[in-house]
């Protein structure tokens, strides 16, 4: 009996210190999201380290998915423009902050929208486990004060903003 009542116990604890899931956006406008968003800062992953004046460019298709393009530089400001092609889906349709990415099959990976500018100048993207996020701006600087909003509102959903790094862009 000791036993059982431990166990709960211990089940409880570990249920509390769970985080709750990250919170999309309640409703994302499609077709004002397209475009071309410059990735001001991340948490990268593997095939992102060394990318510099990164961008993501959407495009609705006619088959309805979303055409997601990654450019970027490898080291330098300077180096030649590089473009992956990848394709996305909305997997929410009730408020279209959701999607599924696919950049190679069979891979595909959830791109949540968790915070985003009334004006769509600037958007936060989440993963579920919190280790990978991208702060998107529309222009290729970002001034601080918003940065530092965006910031203490990604820790509120359980990230650390610590882990977070600008990525250089080339300045028109």
């Amino acid at each position: 009996m000791k036993t059982r009542l431990l166990l709960a116990l211990m089940l409880s604890m570990l249920a509390s210190c769970a985080r709750p899931p990250l919170k999309t956006v309640p409703q994302l406008d499609l077709p004002r999201f397209m475009g071309d968003w410059y990735v001001f800062a991340h948490i990268p992953y593997s095939l992102e380290k060394g990318k510099v004046g990164t961008l993501d460019r959407y495009a609705l298709r006619p088959d309805g998915r979303i055409q997601n393009s990654y450019l970027f530089r490898r080291g330098s400001l300077d180096a030649p423009l590089e473009e992956w092609k990848g394709v996305a889906w909305v997997h929410d349709k009730a408020t279209n902050a959701e999607w599924r990415v696919q950049f190679v099959w069979p891979f595909r990976v959830p791109f949540l929208v968790i915070d985003l500018d009334a004006e769509y100048q600037w958007a936060v993207i989440g993963y579920p486990s919190r280790k990978l996020a991208w702060v998107l701006s529309r222009k290729q600087v970002l001034d601080e004060k918003t940065y530092q909003g965006i910031l203490q509102r990604m820790q509120q959903q359980g990230y650390d903003p610590a882990k977070l790094v600008k990525v250089p862009q080339k300045l028109d």
